[in-house]
């Protein structure tokens, strides 16, 4: 159960400077309403309202905001409720974040579902004077995001496997001598699986150099950097940034005959190699059963977060087959799924 002392959140409202103007709500991606409010209270129906707010547009977020929205339609005729919901992207820009979270506690909804990371941080700060529930979605560090240990913050965590990655990468290439680490600064997320990554390599007599980016632009001139050095393979974590600029490099790896192992599954949809990750639309499907208990049950029956369990391997067809690799050296390490190359 989460600990009813209220904990402070002064480092992180200071990381995220909320002196702000935020009269206009961000942009919204879409708007469902299962039952509308008026015919709710007409029928006796209990009437919820839930704003889910993705950090930026891309296919994991997009998975688990369409996972979120569709357990809370069969949670309404279930349980004979209503529930409208709204679903927001902030454009991977903290400012309109926070002018979606400042908007959402002025709407008065009954919880806030954030899909990712900084949307997490931003939506904690955001509701800090409404207590309003914040259900979280893919925070894969809650404990270096400083989103634990507040009374009405909660939500899902999809924790990197690394070391199964690790062991990914020398069952496909046993004599491999240098790993590119790509990933992004901004990400608070990155961190510990970096981190990881690099103390299992060093075990391993390894080599490792780091890149990092935080544009499209600055990803892909990255990713040459990594090609001109010649490493034998790349590895990403459960990274925001870099997976929205995975289209623009794929094809120049498989050029190159290097593999990308990243931590979920939309990177290899747009063309990386390979992953160890979770089910995003289970975990938006748990996300949503959480927001519902909070707002229900109130957040004293909460956890500080819930672990999503993972272990399943992804790999893109067709980048094996540009790289001439034989990907069935995974099926030792978990169950295998094969995917191919989508733009979305």
């Amino acid at each position: 159960m989460k600990n009813n002392m209220m904990k402070k959140l002064s480092a992180l409202a200071l990381s995220l400077s909320l002196g702000l103007s935020l009269a206009a709500c961000g942009p919204k991606e879409a708007q469902k309403a299962p039952g509308s409010s008026g015919n709710a209270a007409q029928s006796g129906q209990d009437s919820y309202k839930v704003a889910i707010v993705k950090q930026m547009d891309h296919a994991s977020l997009d998975e688990i905001a369409k996972a979120v929205s569709g357990r809370l339609d069969e949670i309404a005729k279930e349980q004979n409720v209503s529930i409208e919901y709204e679903i927001y992207s902030g454009q991977g820009d903290q400012n309109v974040l926070q002018q979606i979270g400042s908007q959402a506690v002025s709407d008065q909804v009954d919880a806030i579902i954030p899909i990712a990371t900084l949307a997490a941080q931003v939506m904690a700060s955001s509701a800090q004077e409404s207590k309003t529930p914040v259900v979280y979605a893919s925070v894969s560090d809650p404990e270096t995001a400083e989103i634990v240990g507040i009374d009405y913050v909660t939500g899902t965590s999809d924790a990197l496997d690394t070391e199964t990655i690790v062991e990914m990468m020398l069952a496909q290439q046993p004599d491999l001598k240098k790993v590119g680490l790509l990933y992004s600064l901004s990400e608070p997320n990155s961190a510990t699986p970096i981190k990881q990554v690099k103390e299992l390599l060093d075990q391993k007599g390894i080599a490792y150099e780091e890149v990092t980016a935080n544009t499209n632009d600055e990803v892909i001139a990255a990713a040459g950097t990594l090609i001109s050095d010649k490493v034998d393979a790349i590895f990403t974590p459960t990274d925001n940034v870099i997976m929205s600029a995975e289209l623009a490099i794929y094809e120049e790896l498989i050029q190159a005959g290097i593999p990308h192992y990243t931590g979920a599954d939309s990177f290899v949809r747009n063309g990386a190699y390979a992953t160890c990750g979770v089910d995003y639309t289970k975990l938006g499907r748990d996300t949503a059963d959480l927001a519902y208990q909070a707002i229900t049950k109130g957040m004293d029956t909460m956890e500080d977060y819930y672990p999503v369990e993972g272990g399943i391997i992804t790999v893109n067809t067709e980048t094996s087959q540009g790289l001439g690799l034989d990907y069935s050296v995974f099926e030792k390490l978990g169950q295998v799924v094969e995917v191919k190359t989508t733009e979305d």
